[in-house]
């Protein structure tokens, strides 16, 4: 009888998985947590101590790490010589292996863990079995996703472990543990500036892309372990989804992620906000992110960071869209959507990406940087100028400040009622960028004259601050921090605009 050894941390699915492969004429042999799992479900399981004939040891951090188990797994089924050493010594070669390891990843990235909690969640003998079994996997077949089981099963019934279907599961392996000692080396190894001295990044490809920016590069979109992020996508119906799609779904579901209280809508176009609100409803918000710019809107990603139901769905039918991106939909959502057979709808959970790192490609390398965080807490924010905001433009520069951080530099936001009338982006100098927001909102019907303005660098000149306020602008707020600050607060002053200072910048290269 073929035999499989199966001992993961990840418990989903491998009841099922068990008994199907017990229907299918197998053995299972398992270690301790993972054994009590199959036999509480009356899967007929044989314990890995009854075939090494040692107990496990060291509250079971010795439990694999044993001849009878690598050799099971490492004899060549072709060499005579091996197979019949095994014979000698009494061991029934293994033909499969499930495992998959403990979560080191995961416990260090809930923050707090401790040095001993995450070495006790550092694997040793599910990596050792992995690749002792990806290394023989022409007659040990290695799985290490339990999404993979029922592929698996499926290949086992057709008899279809082809020796290039064997060859792509040792691959994952091995980029598995790649990604898993990469993570583990990268906690341990000392830092400097508070980043790792060395970084492994390790990937797995999960769709290929028809092409990349343009139709001559080829594309795909590869993954990371990190939580909550592409990983979790879902598309729900709709065409394939473009790279360029991809970046720009990615840019809105970061620039509706500030606002967790509240139904945010961004409306993206080349990775950049034209559109962006908070309202009482996903509805309401997009509607008024509409209006910021709604020719810009034709052909755009919307972003949402709360559930879409049918009143936004209704909302949203007379645009065209290329993609529509959201935690989740209401089924009566999706029935309208259904309409538009090549519209997208994706789902995707709101993600801040804390304590990650952000990866930037050059020549030959990468620029590494904490992921950006956009800070609520106001903590250091003052106002520079003799004229204080008035509740309602204070209200709206909290707004804008969260929305100029999504706004590719230099970037300027004006904004009213917590919606974005004129976003200024992608400019060579920070008084273009102001020149464009008041221009974008006339051209749009909107009156500049009573906003607010956002800036996500400090105003190199004061220039920009004159300009936005012959407009009538009428409050700004910006980190500051140029030489000179002193020139730019007193042509507020001289304009009777308030002006606060956050101390942080928001730029966004």
């Amino acid at each position: 009888m073929p035999r499989a050894l199966i001992s993961v941390s990840d418990k989903r699915g491998v009841v099922e998985f068990s008994q199907a492969l017990v229907e299918l004429g197998w053995d299972i042999i398992s270690t301790g947590g993972t054994a009590a799992t199959l036999r509480a479900a009356n899967v007929p399981v044989l314990e890995v101590e009854k075939v090494t004939a040692f107990p496990e040891l060291l509250d079971g951090r010795v439990k694999t790490l044993h001849p009878a188990v690598h050799a099971a797994l490492l004899a060549r089924r072709s060499l005579p010589a091996h197979m019949s050493a095994l014979r000698q010594h009494g061991i029934v070669p293994v033909d499969l292996v499930a495992v998959n390891l403990y979560p080191f990843q995961a416990t260090i990235a809930q923050g707090g863990a401790s040095l001993e909690d995450a070495l006790e969640n550092i694997d040793v003998g599910g990596p050792s079995m992995l690749r002792s079994a990806a290394k023989n996997h022409e007659s040990v077949l290695p799985v290490v996703d339990p999404t993979d089981y029922p592929a698996v099963l499926d290949l086992l019934r057709k008899g279809g472990l082809t020796p290039e279907i064997r060859r792509e599961f040792a691959a994952k392996v091995f980029t598995h543990t790649s990604d898993y000692d990469a993570a583990v080396a990268a906690y341990l190894t000392p830092s400097e500036e508070g980043l790792p001295r060395r970084l492994g990044l390790a990937m797995e490809r999960v769709q290929p892309l028809r092409y990349g920016e343009n139709p001559q590069q080829r594309a795909s979109l590869y993954v990371t372990e990190e939580p909550r992020g592409m990983r979790d996508l879902t598309q729900q119906q709709g065409k394939e989804l473009s790279f360029n799609n991809l970046l720009d779904v990615d840019a809105g579901m970061w620039a509706v992620a500030c606002w967790s209280n509240r139904p945010a809508c961004a409306i993206i176009k080349h990775t950049t906000p034209c559109g962006v609100a908070v309202a009482s409803s996903a509805a309401e918000a997009f509607r008024r992110a509409r209006s910021t710019d709604p020719v810009s809107a034709f052909g755009s990603v919307v972003a949402f960071n709360t559930v879409v139901d049918m009143a936004t769905a209704a909302a949203m039918s007379d645009l065209f869209v290329e993609v529509v991106v959201a935690p989740s939909f209401h089924a009566e959502a999706l029935s309208i959507f259904a309409a538009k057979k090549q519209l997208r709808v994706v789902e995707l959970p709101v993600s801040k990406g804390a304590g990650t790192l952000d990866y930037k490609r050059v020549r030959g390398g990468f620029l590494v940087q904490d992921q950006f965080q956009f800070d609520l807490s106001e903590q250091g924010w003052t106002v520079a100028t003799r004229r204080q905001p008035t509740a309602g433009e204070w209200n709206d520069l909290r707004f804008a400040w969260a929305a100029v951080a999504a706004t590719k530099s230099n970037a300027i936001v004006l904004a009213r009622d917590e919606t974005a009338i004129g976003i200024g982006a992608g400019q060579m100098s920070r008084v273009d960028s102001v020149f464009l927001a008041v221009h974008k909102a006339r051209q749009q019907g909107h009156d500049p004259a009573g906003s607010v303005l956002a800036s996500d660098a400090f105003f190199p000149f004061a220039d920009g601050v004159e300009h936005a306020a012959s407009a009538g602008v009428t409050a700004m707020i910006q980190p500051g921090g140029s030489v000179r600050d002193a020139e730019v607060v007193e042509a507020a002053n001289q304009k009777d605009v308030s002006m606060v200072m956050t101390g942080k910048r928001q730029f966004r290269h």
